[in-house]
């Protein structure tokens, strides 16, 4: 079995307080390695990550989160990360870790004669102010100098920008808005075009969907794990569903 999910937003300081949030995706993700030959994650996990020159003391919050995928690696399970636009600033520490395998940009892989075609999903969203700051956040200069901060300065600006667009996504939430306005959907179907793929699996959106959009084609918007906490699946016979957590695992 292969699993796919995204969106925790561990360590967000707009959600719940404490740990309930990690243990349960940690139980989630324990459930799913009993037999899981791969583990997808695509994007933002975390609500702020970034690999600093200075030692980070304050990664210890994510210790079981770290625990559960070294676990899993350890045994074997093949579990790939992808980099969301909240935890995108990885630099090689997160992958020595946990033993995972981190993806900076979309993938695809074939399960029995289907394919899938895979990224976080804010790489395809056409918003002109979003994309500006997207290729903020991708200059490598940039990085560089918030490099340099000590973290203690970093995070609190990093979190205290992911707080607030927490909050302001709490607050107005964006429901599904059609097959025609939808942007990843608008763009698997352009892709489609170009080369075929069974299924579009994308993260960033915090909405479950599961959409046929041609013959052989589907689209899969994962949901989350703070609030839906659904995820997909494909079997060895490439079939997949999409699930949720509290009823399917």
């Amino acid at each position: 079995m292969i699993y796919f999910l995204s969106d925790a937003h561990l360590g967000s300081k707009a959600l719940d307080k404490g740990f309930g949030r990690q243990k349960q995706l940690c139980i989630m993700l324990r459930k799913m390695g009993k037999n899981a030959s791969a583990i997808y994650l695509l994007g933002d996990i975390f609500d702020f990550w970034f690999e600093y020159f200075i030692h980070d003391h304050s990664k210890k919050q994510y210790s079981e989160f770290m625990h559960t995928i070294r676990h899993l690696t350890h045994k074997g399970v093949r579990v790939h990360f992808f980099t969301g636009n909240h935890d995108l600033w990885t630099f090689g520490g997160l992958a020595k870790m946990t033993g995972m395998v981190v993806h900076h940009h979309p993938y695809s892989i074939t399960v029995n004669d289907k394919s899938i075609y895979m990224a976080h999903g804010d790489e395809f969203m056409p918003d002109k102010r979003f994309q500006r700051l997207r290729r903020i956040f991708h200059n490598k200069g940039l990085q560089y100098c918030f490099r340099c901060l000590p973290p203690f300065l970093g995070n609190a600006l990093g979190y205290g920008w992911a707080k607030r667009s927490r909050l302001k996504e709490l607050a107005h939430p964006l429901p599904y808005q059609g097959e025609e306005k939808e942007e990843l959907v608008q763009y698997a179907k352009q892709h489609e075009h170009k080369s075929h793929h069974d299924y579009y699996i994308f993260g960033h959106r915090h909405i479950d969907l599961d959409l046929q959009i041609t013959a052989n084609s589907r689209v899969v918007l994962l949901g989350d794990c703070f609030k839906l906490w659904t995820y997909a699946k494909v079997d060895d016979q490439g079939e997949l569903t999409l699930c949720s957590y509290n009823s399917q695992l």
